[in-house]
This record gives structure tokens, C-alpha cells and sequence, in this order.
């Protein structure tokens, strides 16, 4: 099961629509465009981190890759608008990307998309369908709320790093459970069946722009 990007409700990943509101991928393509995004596993339009300060993002993203060679985590920052929806973005852009710093052996169905927008004040994580044994969004608010004190202050580096470091330590607890139970994890996915909407291939955790101040992981 996932959540649909525009309604919040359950829904099969064999679905091609969303039964409950109707949404599919196509909606998401009208909304942002249905052409290829290329982009760096650290993209930074709105321009949140210094020098040094994107050295220190990078040097964490490299750190995951390398404990973690299967799958790859992107980050990117941007302005969605006044009538964008994270959720949806962060699912339609971690269908349509190619990320150009990332090995071709390493699909987006294994990715993990952090999308920040600060002139909203929200954040959000969408993965791929292949985590769906390993992360639910639970962990991906945890991992957002790690991330909070220190994104009010402007601390957005310091506060990703954070967020990154709690990302780690959940992997790294699954991947010991996955070895102990490996079964077990192997019946939790299900790879979507050829052919349908990419709808289905993800299960995201998100905190919306317009909710409380205190679920919010970056409103001041």
C-alpha cells in the first residue's frame, strides 16, 4: 500500500489512478511537466547553502552512499509556489529525474528525495517503491523532525546533516533485522507490475506547507 500524493488516503501500488480522488501520474505531469528533469543528487535552486556548507551536505551524501551501495538519497531546494503541493512535487520529481551523479545500476525506484522549499516553510521525503520494506513514514517524519530546531534558526545544513545522520541509523537497524529475517522482508515488496503509472512506486512521508507550526519542520 501507499498514499496517494494529492489525497493523503490508502491505495493498492498496482493502482494506475488514485480510486478515492483520481489522481495518476499524469496530473502530476500537467502540473510540473512530463519531460526528463536532469539534476545533481544535490540540487540547490534556491540557493540555501554556502560553500562550505554544501560540502559538508555532500560529504554526508557521499557518506550514505557508501554504507548504503544498493540505494542513493538526493536532496532538492527549491520555490514550489503558492498552489504547489510538496507531496505531489516530491513524487512526481523523483519519477521523472535523472540524476546525473548517480551510477545507472542505481534506479529511482531504490532513491530516497529530500525536497525543501523555504519560502513555503515545508519539507517532505518520498522513496521508491523498493524501501517500502525498509522505511515507512514514520521514519521519514522522525527524520524530518530531527531537522526542525535547526531549520527555523537557518541552520539548513546543520539541520540536513542531522536528518541525514537519523536516516542512517534507521537503515542501519533495518538492514541488521533484514539479515536476521530475511523472508520476512522479501514478502513486504512487491516490484509494481510492468507497464503501469509510476503512481505506484512510491510511499512518501511528508509535512505539508499550510500545517501547524509545530508539525512543520521548517516554519518559524
Amino acid at each position: 500500500m501507499m498514499k496517494c500524493p494529492r489525497c493523503v488516503q490508502s491505495i493498492h501500488r498496482a493502482a494506475e489512478l488514485c480510486p478515492h480522488c483520481g489522481f495518476s501520474i499524469a496530473d502530476a505531469d500537467f502540473a510540473y511537466g512530463g519531460d526528463e528533469v536532469s539534476l545533481r543528487s544535490l540540487t540547490d535552486v534556491a540557493g540555501m547553502f554556502g560553500h562550505g556548507q554544501r560540502e559538508r551536505v555532500e560529504a554526508a551524501l557521499e557518506r550514505m552512499s557508501r554504507r548504503f551501495p544498493q540505494l542513493f538519497v538526493a536532496v532538492y531546494t527549491g520555490s514550489l509556489g503558492e498552489v504547489a503541493n510538496i507531496r505531489q512535487f516530491g513524487f512526481w520529481l523523483l519519477n521523472r529525474a535523472a540524476f546525473e551523479d548517480v551510477p545507472a545500476d542505481k534506479p529511482n525506484e531504490s532513491g530516497i528525495l529530500i525536497t525543501i522549499d523555504p519560502e513555503s516553510k515545508a519539507a517532505g521525503m518520498t522513496f521508491g517503491y523498493t524501501l517500502d520494506a525498509i522505511l515507512n513514514e514514520s521514519d521519514t517524519f522522525e527524520c524530518l523532525s530531527r531537522a526542525h530546531g535547526h531549520w527555523i534558526e537557518g541552520r539548513y545544513a546543520e539541520g540536513l546533516v542531522k536528518l541525514l545522520a537519523h536516516l542512517e541509523g534507521i537503515l542501519t537497524k533495518r538492514s541488521r533485522q533484514a539479515r536476521r529475517d530475511p523472508a520476512q522482508f522479501r514478502r513486504k515488496v512487491m516490484p509494481p507490475t510492468s507497464g503501469i503509472d509510476g503512481l505506484k512506486r512510491m510511499r512518501d512521508g511528508h509535512v505539508p506547507a499550510r500545517e501547524e507550526k509545530q508539525t512543520n519542520p521548517i516554519e518559524s
